[in-house]
């Protein structure tokens, strides 16, 4: 039997219901402070519209970048539609905008836990936006351990994630394709 169109969009609902994961930790993170262990590497699409980085920090990183969120960051602040937060890079304090569309990837070390966003080959076509996303890139968790404290506020270019469909050191990633049928 032939599949019929998903004119629902599944795929972008179900990415958009993950993205809320994020939003969420963020919120309670901003509020609360990080509990227990818990840390993250946040990949983005550095390129991505409404992505504000300074032009230092767009040179170095032209087309990714991963921050991390452990022990130096200040002032988060989380809405609707992406965070903002300040990092010490190279010890000068920086403000990013991150909208949750530029996150690529989101993985909590302390308890194996990543989502991974992925491209929908025709959601450009039917939303207009550039969504495509491959946390592939992401930090290892036992390059994440080797961290110091000061390189752990700093952004972290991406470096020999695991394949798609591997989860690194037996983290627990969904993947957006789990939730669609292939036909």
């Amino acid at each position: 039997m032939a599949m019929g169109k998903d004119y629902i969009r599944y795929d972008l609902l179900a990415q958009e219901a993950l993205r809320g994961v994020v939003r969420k930790v963020l919120a309670t993170t901003a509020q609360q402070g990080l509990p227990g262990d818990h840390h993250f590497y946040i990949s983005i699409d550095t390129q991505a519209p409404g992505v504000v980085i300074s032009n230092r920090l767009r040179g170095e990183y032209p087309d990714d970048m991963t921050v991390i969120l452990q022990h130096q960051f200040w002032d988060l602040e989380v809405d609707e539609e992406g965070f903002s937060v300040t990092l010490s890079f190279g010890g000068t304090p920086e403000r990013l905008v991150i909208p949750y569309t530029s996150i690529k990837g989101f993985f909590d070390p302390s308890v194996q836990f990543g989502l991974e966003f992925v491209a929908s080959e025709d959601a450009d076509d039917e939303t207009g936006e550039d969504i495509e996303n491959d946390a592939g890139d992401a930090p290892r968790p036992e390059e994440a351990a080797e961290e110091t404290d000061a390189a752990a506020a700093e952004a972290a270019p991406a470096a020999n994630g695991p394949a798609d469909g591997e989860a690194p050191d037996g983290a627990t990633v969904v993947s957006l394709d789990a939730f669609r049928k292939k036909g």
